[in-house]
């Protein structure tokens, strides 16, 4: 990188933390979560808007791995993991729900506006993803991420990503010809679910040897290295088994809570997600195009008619799905709505579609219409729903704020 590129890079990092910190700011000044004014301030700054921020950059689609890897990290060190298998039950039938209704009525609306069968198949796939990123933090901002309904959102989002990635493996096979058998798709989903459930068993092993090495290392910052280390890993042994990046930055997170000195490491990668987390937010806002949704263009008006029937389906299925867990005591409309936004998982499903030639141009836009509805909606909607714990701190109270607005401590 030469000095040039290197002073773009630094001006471009600046225009999205400054973005994104006056983005939450004025979300949270009329009463919204700041990861919606995150959201907005990347549509803005993205290239249909302003052109500042290219979403498809190298170095920002990489910082804002490392922010979607941080943000799972962070937020399984924060989940109590008896809390969550309590809810293990109704956590499986929101997941199976959010999967089989979306994908059904998504299916169905390509059909009636008789679409390719391989094309409906890749819609209905997309229609299927819950991004557990977006949700996570509005609950956590809001102070409910321990609530049983956000513990039952948590674990039923990270199924769907898992059953996402199965369907995504499956489709994109058929996409290249390959010929799916009932063997293929046996062995794709035991991968996805055998990784996490193995981390989390060998997890609670290594624990014990992680405590006897954080005691050595004691140096400032070292239980956060040393614990991102075993992050950034898990992540990586994930992806290469087939899994996804931020299923094993999860699980690393879910056991690692049981060290003593989690609580240190939960602040130190805090003060990471400051930095990294709201890139994520702006580059996934970023990646939306505006100027597909035209309405005085008539060749936009198909783009826009499967699209908006998209964004019901997707609304739908997925609100349905909440109340799936009858026997559940808590509030089924919150979990419904929080398994509501699509965002950079529903974005990677409809660039699939777009780089394996499934979709042109077009069928890109009615799904990215879907996923930027759904996520922007969600928070909105949670809001409404879940009144926060605690009162909000004010924009100047506390240094860490300057990057992603304030969070509520539990």
């Amino acid at each position: 990188m030469d000095h040039h590129h290197l002073v773009h890079f630094l001006g471009l990092l600046a225009i999205i933390l400054v973005g994104a910190k006056i983005g939450g700011a004025l979300a949270q000044r009329i009463g919204q979560p700041a990861v919606l004014g995150e959201l907005l301030a990347g549509v803005v700054l993205g290239s249909s808007l302003l052109g500042l921020v290219d979403a498809k950059d190298e170095i920002i689609t990489l910082l804002k791995e490392v922010g979607v890897i941080i943000l799972l990290f962070e937020i399984g060190l924060e989940t109590d993991l008896k809390k969550l298998l309590k809810v293990g039950g109704a956590s499986v039938a929101v997941a199976l729900a959010g999967v089989i209704l979306p994908f059904s009525l998504g299916y169905a609306v390509c059909w009636a506006m008789e679409l390719d069968y391989l094309v409906s198949l890749f819609v209905g796939a997309a229609l299927t993803a819950t991004s557990v990123g977006i949700t996570a933090r509005v609950l956590s901002d809001l102070g409910r991420l321990q609530d049983p309904e956000g513990q039952v959102i948590l674990g039923a989002a990270i199924l769907d990503d898992v059953i996402g990635l199965v369907i995504l493996a499956v489709v994109t096979g058929m996409a290249g010809g390959a010929e799916v058998t009932a063997l293929g798709v046996a062995q794709t989903t035991g991968i996805a679910f055998g990784f996490l459930v193995v981390t989390l068993l060998l997890g609670l092993w290594i624990v014990p040897w992680l405590d006897r090495i954080l005691q050595v290392f004691r140096m400032p910052g070292s239980p956060t290295i040393i614990a991102l280390v075993v992050a950034l890993g898990l992540a990586w042994l994930a992806d290469q088994v087939g899994s996804a990046l931020i299923i094993g930055a999860f699980a690393a997170g879910l056991f690692q809570r049981e060290l003593p000195m989690h609580e240190e490491i939960e602040k130190g990668v805090a003060s990471l997600g400051h930095f990294f987390v709201p890139i994520f937010f702006v580059a996934v806002g970023a990646a939306v195009d505006v100027r597909t949704f035209n309405p005085l263009d008539p060749a936009a008006h198909p783009i826009l008619l499967l699209g908006g029937l998209l964004v019901v389906a997707a609304i739908i299925g997925k609100f349905a799905a909440g109340f799936a867990p009858f026997w559940f005591k808590g509030n089924k409309a919150i979990i419904g709505v929080g398994m509501i936004p699509r965002g950079e998982v529903g974005l990677i499903f409809a660039g699939m579609g777009l780089s394996s030639g499934i979709f042109d141009r077009g069928l890109f836009s009615a799904v990215a219409l879907m996923v930027m509805v759904t996520t922007f909606i969600a928070p909105v909607w949670l809001k409404w729903l879940a009144v926060p714990k605690k009162p909000q701190r004010s924009d100047s109270e506390g240094i860490e704020d300057l990057v992603a607005g304030p969070r509520e401590e539990d």
